[in-house]
């Protein structure tokens, strides 16, 4: 089956084989690995040793990203309260706000359109009339939609402003590129195993500057989610240590789709393989009719969305399970007001892979009667 969603992804036989070890987390000798893969990844986010740490966290990309901004905005009890800004172009961009609002966060919301990228004078703007926004909490690459906000250009007017930013890169990290040396305004880049670097879900991964981590104690008002903790553990029990039981056999396939990933080229690799892969799905699906929810000017290389053939009858999870006799496995919902379908682009898989879902595409709707002239 050819899985062609947004994460997990498609993943290499090298991979899912190193799921099948029995690994305690705790062992000395995995520790070494450990350690091994925090520091590629401070490395691949542009931080450096001593300055900047890779805090994982187990679980999905909502846990690291609400671990992120309960450790870096104070809650409204604080001595000095934090109020956090989130441009809203995409369905993520909702889940960050409510997030933070459960975690009894102050949030102002930046409406934007979720077909192109929030303006960076938006940002501005926002940041110039409420002085007390004290974070920019903004998602690199929406899922809901496909489109890509520009996170260094938002970062420099952040900057500008002397306010902190929190970038949820889960579907971006790997891919999109990131300097967290550049950005000195970001307090967190946080991700997961199972997106652009093709490993197995269960892991985040949040990579911080020592000195923001270190000012942030106390703020969390959770254990679990206190990225704080998790850095005072690695002081003193080790950078090999964790506070709870992790999904070690997760951890142990990342880093193998790790180093494949740095043995391939690292991010200017991937991203051209990510770009190619949707600029053959973009343009195939046009020319069976299906009509694009993004211009490509707008289209980021992670997921493309199409609008649902406007004919009687058609049924998403009806196209879905046809898709799947054909080989294909896309998402069954869609995250956009228009009715759309959604279809990722990255995982391992390459133009052939495309052109083969292309195929797929095309038998699914003749089997469910809809003409080319009818899809748009």
């Amino acid at each position: 089956m050819l899985l062609l969603i947004p994460g997990p992804v498609q993943t290499r036989p090298e991979v899912r084989a190193a799921m099948a070890v029995d690994i305690a987390p705790w062992d000395r000798d995995f520790a070494p690995e450990y350690i091994a893969i925090r520091e590629k990844l401070r490395d691949l986010a542009g931080g450096v040793a001593g300055r900047h740490v890779c805090l994982p966290l187990q679980g999905a990309g909502h846990f690291i990203t609400e671990a992120a901004l309960r450790t870096f905005v104070p809650a409204g009890t604080a001595p000095a309260p934090g109020r956090l800004l989130i441009p809203m172009n995409g369905a993520y961009a909702d889940r960050m706000a409510r997030l933070a609002r459960e975690a009894g966060r102050e949030v102002v919301l930046l409406p934007a359109p979720d077909t192109r990228g929030v303006a960076p004078e938006a940002v501005a703007a926002a940041l110039a009339a409420d002085p007390a926004i004290t974070h920019v909490g903004v998602v690199y690459s929406e899922t809901g939609s496909g489109i890509v906000n520009d996170v260094p250009a938002i970062g420099a007017v952040v900057r500008a402003a002397g306010r902190r930013m929190i970038v949820d890169a889960v579907s971006a990290f790997g891919a999109l590129p990131f300097d967290l040396s550049a950005q000195p305004e970001v307090d967190a880049v946080v991700f997961t195993s199972n997106k652009c670097i093709e490993g197995l879900p269960g892991l985040g991964f949040a990579i911080c500057p020592v000195e923001r981590v270190a000012a942030s104690r106390g703020n969390a008002q959770s254990w679990s989610f206190d990225l704080a903790d998790v850095y005072d553990t690695a002081q003193r029990a080790g950078w090999g240590s964790f506070r709870f039981t992790p999904p070690v056999q997760a951890l142990h396939a990342f880093g193998v789709a790790l180093d494949i990933f740095l043995a391939e080229g690292g991010q200017p690799a991937r991203l051209a393989r990510y770009r190619e892969n949707c600029r053959i799905l973009y343009e195939g699906a046009r020319a069976l009719g299906l009509e694009p929810y993004l211009a490509w000017e707008h289209q980021g290389p992670i997921i493309a969305l199409f609008h649902q053939p406007r004919v009687p009858g058609f049924e998403l999870q009806r196209f879905v399970e046809a898709l799947k006799r054909r080989g294909v496995l896309i998402s069954n919902f869609h995250n956009t007001e228009a009715p759309t379908m959604r279809i990722g682009c990255i995982g391992h898989v390459g133009p052939d892979e495309m052109r083969f879902a292309l195929n797929a595409l095309r038998g699914a709707l003749e089997e469910m009667g809809v003409r080319r002239r009818d899809a748009a």
